[in-house]
Parts: C-alpha cells; sequence; structure tokens
C-alpha cells in the first residue's frame, strides 16, 4: 500500500527533565489523529491508538489477536516470532487457549493467598527497611528495596526457594533488555524452562502451599506448567520492581504530593491508582487485526498490527482532567495499566497489594529520604521494555 506520506516510527524518546511523560510526540497524535499509521521496523506498516477510548476499545475486541506469532513489534531490538507462543504462555494467546489456562490460574489467585502474600510483603518490607537502616546512607533503592520485595514474592508465589533467586533473575531480566540478541534471549528462556522444570517435577513429588504446587493437581502438563511459571516470573518481578522505584521517584520530585500521602495514609489506595496511571511503566501492547475492522472512519485490514500506547491513554485529557499532573489524591479510575478486556494482568492484585504495603511504610520509615544525586544523573531504562530507573540512589538523616 502507498502511503500519501511515510508512516512515522513510534516516539520512544524520554528526557531526565521530564522523566514520568510519555515520549514527546504522543500528546499531540492523540489529540490530532488518534488512530494513526505506524511504521515498524521489520517494514510492516500498521496503526497506532494513542487515546483512551480507542486503547479500551482495541483491546476488548476478539477480532484483534493477542496471539505472538502474529504481532509486528514496534520498536528496534525486539524480533517477531515466526511460530505461536508455546503450550502455556496463555498471555500471547486467544480463545478458547488462552480461556482455558485463564479460568485455572484464575482459582490459584483466591482471597486466601492474596491476604498469606500480603503478610509476607508486610515482613519482606520491613526486612529490606531494616537493611537499609543497618547499612546507612547512601543506599541504591532499586537494588536494596524495589527489586527484592517482587522478586521474593514471586519466589514464594511459584514456590521457589529465595536462596535460587540469584540463578534466575538475571535470565528474566534479559528478557526485557532491547539490546540482548537472539542468542542470548534464548539461552536466558532455556535456562528459565530447565530451572522451573526442576520446580515443577519437585512440586509434583513433594507439593507445597504455592501456586505451582496447586496447579500439578490439574490436567496440565509439566510443559504447560513450565511457560506458565515462566510467564508468571517474568511478569512479576520486574514490572512491579519499576513501580515501586519509579513511584518513589515521582513522589520525590513532588514533594507536595508525598507530603499528602504523609499526612492521610488512607489516601493510599488511591496514591497507588495515581501512580499507575501516571507512570505507566509498560508503555505499550500489541494486537492485530484478525478480519477487515472499520475503527474511527479507517480501515484496518487483517494482518496489521495495532500499536496500543497505554502511556499515551494513561495521559488522555478526555478521560483524566490535568493529566499531566501528578495528584495523589485524585480518582483514577480507569486507567489502562494492566491493560482491558480479557487479557488484563491475572498479577494486577498482588501488584496493587505491594505498592500498598511498601510504598507508605518506606516513605513514613524515612521522613527525610531525599534523591542523592541530581536527576540529571539518573540512568533512565530507554533500553528495556519496562521503563523505569537502572538505579536510585537516596540519602537520609541517619
Amino acid at each position: 500500500m502507498t502511503l500519501p506520506h511515510p508512516a512515522p516510527a513510534l516516539p520512544t524518546e524520554r528526557t531526565t527533565e521530564r522523566p514520568f511523560d510519555p515520549p514527546a510526540g504522543l500528546a499531540q497524535l492523540r489529540e490530532e489523529r488518534p488512530l494513526s499509521r505506524l511504521s515498524y521496523p521489520d517494514g510492516h506498516v500498521g496503526w497506532l491508538v494513542t487515546s483512551h477510548a480507542l486503547c479500551r476499545q482495541v483491546l476488548a475486541d476478539l477480532r484483534f489477536s493477542a496471539r505472538l506469532e502474529l504481532q509486528h513489534l514496534p520498536i528496534p531490538g525486539l524480533v517477531k516470532a515466526d511460530r505461536p507462543a508455546p503450550p502455556g504462555a496463555f498471555a500471547m494467546m486467544d480463545p478458547p487457549e488462552h480461556t482455558r489456562y485463564r479460568r485455572v490460574l484464575t482459582g490459584e489467585f483466591t482471597v486466601r493467598r492474596m491476604r498469606l502474600l500480603t503478610e509476607r510483603i508486610q515482613e519482606i518490607t520491613a526486612e529490606r527497611l531494616d537493611a537499609m537502616e543497618e547499612t546507612g546512607p547512601p543506599v541504591d533503592l532499586v537494588k536494596t528495596w524495589a527489586q527484592p520485595i517482587p522478586a521474593q514474592l514471586t519466589c514464594e508465589l511459584l514456590g521457589v526457594p529465595y536462596a535460587d533467586r540469584a540463578r534466575f533473575e538475571g535470565d528474566a531480566l534479559a528478557l526485557f533488555r532491547l539490546d540482548s540478541s537472539l542468542e542470548e534471549r534464548g539461552a536466558a528462556i532455556a535456562a528459565l524452562r530447565v530451572f522451573i522444570g526442576e520446580l515443577v517435577r519437585e512440586k509434583r513429588a513433594n507439593p507445597t502451599d504455592d501456586l505451582l504446587s496447586g496447579l500439578t493437581t490439574s490436567d496440565l502438563t509439566d510443559e504447560e506448567l513450565v511457560n506458565i511459571g515462566v510467564t508468571v516470573l517474568a511478569g512479576g518481578m520486574d514490572t512491579t520492581a519499576n513501580l515501586l522505584a519509579m513511584g518513589t521517584y515521582a513522589l520525590l520530585r513532588n514533594p507536595e504530593q508525598l507530603a499528602a500521602l504523609r499526612a492521610d495514609p488512607r489516601s493510599t489506595v488511591r496514591a497507588v491508582e495515581e501512580l499507575l496511571r501516571y507512570l505507566s511503566v509498560a508503555p505499550f501492547l500489541t494486537r492485530t487485526a484478525l478480519e477487515d475492522v472499520e475503527l474511527e472512519g479507517e480501515l484496518i485490514k487483517a494482518g496489521e498490527t495495532v500499536t496500543v500506547s497505554i502511556a499515551a491513554a494513561n495521559r488522555d485529557p478526555k478521560h483524566f482532567a490535568d493529566p499531566d499532573t501528578l495528584d495523589v489524591l485524585r480518582s483514577s479510575g480507569g486507567h489502562v495499566t494492566f491493560g482491558h478486556g480479557i487479557h488484563q494482568c491475572i498479577g494486577q492484585q498482588l501488584a496493587r497489594v505491594e505498592l500498598q504495603v511498601a510504598l507508605p511504610v518506606l516513605v513514613s520509615r524515612f521522613p527525610t529520604l531525599r534523591l542523592a544525586v541530581s536527576p540529571a544523573d539518573l540512568a533512565l531504562r530507554t533500553d528495556m521494555t519496562v521503563y523505569g530507573v537502572h538505579q536510585l540512589p537516596v540519602t537520609w538523616d541517619a
């Protein structure tokens, strides 16, 4: 197809001056053409959605597929898959396969398990803050607090001995690096599958009170359980770690909002929802049309990929008043940080609880917490698919 003008690539540039804002250019597209043509690194010409309403519409429409092998990926460094997702990798499947896995998994995310994990989040957070206080300032908050909390929680959810965390954390992070080669990604996936395969066999023989053990009583095969484990492992650690780090960074850069949270701990739930909206650390999703679909007066042809900008949708002024301002007391209902429709993140409640527990305890325990470096010296994670900061050096009055 010949376009009247060359389709632009997805804007991805971030600045240290405005590190929490979506890449420049998305807001203008949202205002002028919320459904616009998009050029993909592999030469595909598809579409970009930037408004909140269209984001929800596409993600809820089953004519747009989440199947792995159909997706063209909008940023360099990611390569289009040449085969379907392996059995158990439910996030990259459509119904009825997705429905089957989702139904089994939903039964494992029980109120009782979330309550037990909440108690562990409180204990783990206290342990990490005790270690920070013992070490003394300054510390890298990413390494000492933001990464260990979801890493340990994910270990406990899956029944992984925490002592083995170092064995797979590096492999999980390699999956999110844009500069990882195909060989490095392949090796990381292989290592994770070997590790979780060993764990699945152990759970079948000696079940404990965890998600994987619960799933061994279903009709799922070892291969399916391994890939479910990889999906939970990859999705449960890095995203939440960056929400914790960037949430703290955003509060430190907006001291009046930090003061509002400290003044009224009952505002924690609203504050967490606002940070989820404001930060959008997983900035986009992709879907591919299974058939011709008319949307906003445009014809999206079968096989064309639509990139849904979560970051742009969460800053849409037609849905959120003054969306570029962080306001921890506002009601941020309707944000699409966890997606929308049948593929909405299955672990979203656990991520919320981690943020609701860990953030208030941190800022109350260290009332003089502040950055130990200039914001200009912080390295943004623009080289990763999940956005954040590589380090967050902080200090306080000991």
